[in-house]
């Protein structure tokens, strides 16, 4: 549940808020940059949030359950504050945005609407947009290896080892038979052939057959 203060509750109550939206944004190496959709700038949380970048918020796909949810934000570049050559040194990969509803009268004043990660950042026409993620998303990546039949490794790489430019036109399969009869690559193949699959739990000894546990 959404806390939100005690004054800006009697505020909103009263009809006496005036509202307005603000997002932090805090970068990887800690930096931190302020932006709002009011008409001048607000300090909000201790962060100058500047009225002339431009910000908006941009298309959006809440989801309910797991579903991470998606957002956008747009803006224009500023020297004084988010710049294109820092976007394309990416610095703001990953960085997180904190969404604030703000009473611009009394800027102390605010409840957290919503907090996502930059997911990417396009720069085009001298303006940026920042694609964000919610929290869920994290569940959807992949940390470590997984296990599987198929070779995980990208073909040529130094995990693969296996030089493209004897093969051309060449592509892979991931499988273990194309890796070791075609490319001569079976030392380096990077998955689990022998590894039991769905149909595994389908297998049932036939008499008459040698049944000794080789056959998967």
């Amino acid at each position: 549940m959404r806390a939100v203060p005690s004054d800006l509750a009697a505020r909103l109550e009263g009809g006496a808020a005036s509202l307005c939206h603000a997002w932090i944004l805090t970068r990887a190496d800690g930096a931190t940059l302020g932006f709002t959709d009011h008409d001048r700038d607000l300090v909000v949380d201790g962060v100058t949030c500047r009225a002339a970048s431009g910000w908006t918020a941009g298309a959006s796909d809440a989801a309910a359950g797991f579903a991470p949810g998606q957002a956008a934000a747009v803006g224009g570049f500023d020297d004084a504050a988010l710049t294109e050559a820092d976007l394309l040194a990416g610095l703001y990969d990953g960085a997180r945005v904190d969404c604030r509803v703000v009473d611009w009268s009394a800027p102390a004043l605010s409840v957290s609407l919503w907090s996502a990660r930059v997911a990417a950042a396009k720069a085009e026409g001298g303006a940026f947009t920042l694609s964000l993620e919610g929290p869920l998303a994290a569940l959807d990546r992949v940390a470590g290896r997984t296990f599987g039949r198929s070779c995980d490794a990208a073909f040529g790489d130094a995990r693969c080892g296996v030089d493209v430019s004897a093969f051309p036109g060449a592509s892979c399969d991931k499988r273990w038979t194309t890796c070791r009869g075609v490319f001569g690559n079976g030392p380096n193949f990077r998955g689990f052939p022998t590894a039991p699959g769905e149909d595994f739990l389908t297998l049932y000894p036939n008499e008459g057959e040698r049944n000794d546990g080789g056959r998967r």
